[in-house]
């Protein structure tokens, strides 16, 4: 039987409706927001922040710290999590169980591996196990009822202070504390979480505490298998190799998971792929749309295999480790870049021919955006800059 063929137009336009970035398909609050993509990049906060407002009907930077940060109910709570790919999401509360369970588990074992790696590797110890063990339970005794920086922890004990060295033998080695490293391994393991940052919301200092969620008990399969429905349902059709990129998983657990969903085979152009069983036909058309995607925007960087909405600008829009920018998009294709300037204006470029109105549309909606950052400066956290950032930063 031959697979349905699903084409780079049909998938294209997928991404304004199930993104909420088409005008009419934008949403209410940031959960919902975060729901549309299966979950918002975290380890540059203000990402998440511009995220999530870039998919709302009335974009809210204050609604997001709320949802992030505030003693809300479950249901329009975001929690930060340590998960795909080692890198921090923000989460809907329903999906927080899930994703320790069917990815946050990968990074936890290889954290808590390295981190016991570390310490012999450092001379502090012979017998890592009881040791570690020791310190987990200093950390999570100072942690208590409140909420902690790092810097508090060292403080509070003297092995949450000890120093452990990365890169023995190297040349570029450098020292950290126990504390840092284990709250990467804690909050993997879901046993705390980032909290309220000491700065602003672009801020990297954050807070820990202990989480506000249980998560329930749910298995790495079901975990995965959740994992895998939501991601299909956000950004398939399409391949394997992009689910198991996305989710940071071995070849076998994403076949597991794709089997577990009852994902079916489709043609993407002569490509092989997989979609959700109840999800072959063509969706409905939206308007033409335009939108202003923060750096390591989930949209952007949802697919490992990118041909069909960025085309020939990977490289003037990523930067050399793979981590992409400011994005200009219009009807489900990059069609440029966008910098924040030190002066405050945001300024864009096109690396192609759009037409006057949609050239319109991008500048209207990046005036847009410079209002709403106001005071704040955006800075490359987590990436650098890439190469439309340094021209139109110059």
């Amino acid at each position: 039987m031959t697979a349905p063929r699903v084409g780079a137009d049909e998938r294209r336009s997928r991404i304004g409706r199930r993104h909420a970035l088409a005008a009419s398909a934008r949403v209410a609050t940031p959960v919902e927001t975060a729901r549309a993509v299966v979950a918002l990049h975290g380890t540059d906060p203000a990402s998440t922040f511009l995220s999530a407002c870039a998919r709302m009907v009335s974009p809210d930077l204050a609604a997001v710290d709320r949802a992030l940060h505030d003693p809300v109910p479950e249901d329009e709570a975001l929690v930060r999590v340590l998960a795909m790919r080692r890198t921090v999401f923000a989460v809907p509360s329903d999906l927080v169980g899930a994703t320790h369970a069917g990815a946050s588990d990968v990074v936890a074992k290889e954290q808590r591996r390295l981190l016991l790696k570390l310490l012999v590797d450092s001379g502090i110890t012979d017998e890592p196990e009881p040791w570690l063990r020791g310190a987990e339970d200093a950390a999570i005794a100072a942690v208590g009822d409140g909420q902690v920086t790092s810097a508090d922890l060292v403080a509070s004990d003297e092995r949450l202070a000890t120093r452990v060295t990365l890169g023995v033998g190297r040349a570029d080695a450098t020292e950290v504390s126990v504390a840092s490293r284990l709250l990467t391994m804690l909050s993997a393991e879901g046993r705390v979480m980032r909290a309220r940052p000491r700065g602003g919301w672009t801020s990297t200092q954050f807070r820990w505490t202990l989480p506000r969620l249980d998560p329930g008990s749910t298995t790495a399969e079901q975990g995965a298998a959740e994992l895998a429905r939501r991601w299909l349902a956000a950004f398939g059709p399409a391949t394997l190799e992009d689910l198991q990129w996305w989710a940071g998983w071995t070849k076998t657990r994403t076949r597991a998971a794709l089997a577990a969903v009852g994902a079916v085979d489709v043609d993407l152009d002569g490509a092989p792929g997989v979609a959700l069983p109840d999800d072959l036909d063509p969706v409905e058309p939206v308007e033409p749309w335009v939108a202003l995607l923060p750096a390591l925007d989930p949209t952007v960087m949802g697919w490992k295999q990118r041909d069909h909405y960025l085309g020939e600008h990977r490289a003037r829009l990523f930067d050399a480790t793979g981590n992409a920018g400011p994005t200009l998009w219009a009807d489900g294709r990059v069609v440029g870049g966008w910098a924040h300037r030190d002066d405050g204006e945001v300024v864009t470029l096109l690396l192609e021919d759009v037409g006057t109105e949609t050239s319109a549309a991008l500048d209207a909606a990046a005036a847009r955006l410079q209002d709403l950052l106001g005071d704040v400066r955006l800075k490359a956290r987590a990436r650098r800059w890439t190469p439309v950032e340094k021209e139109l930063r110059a």
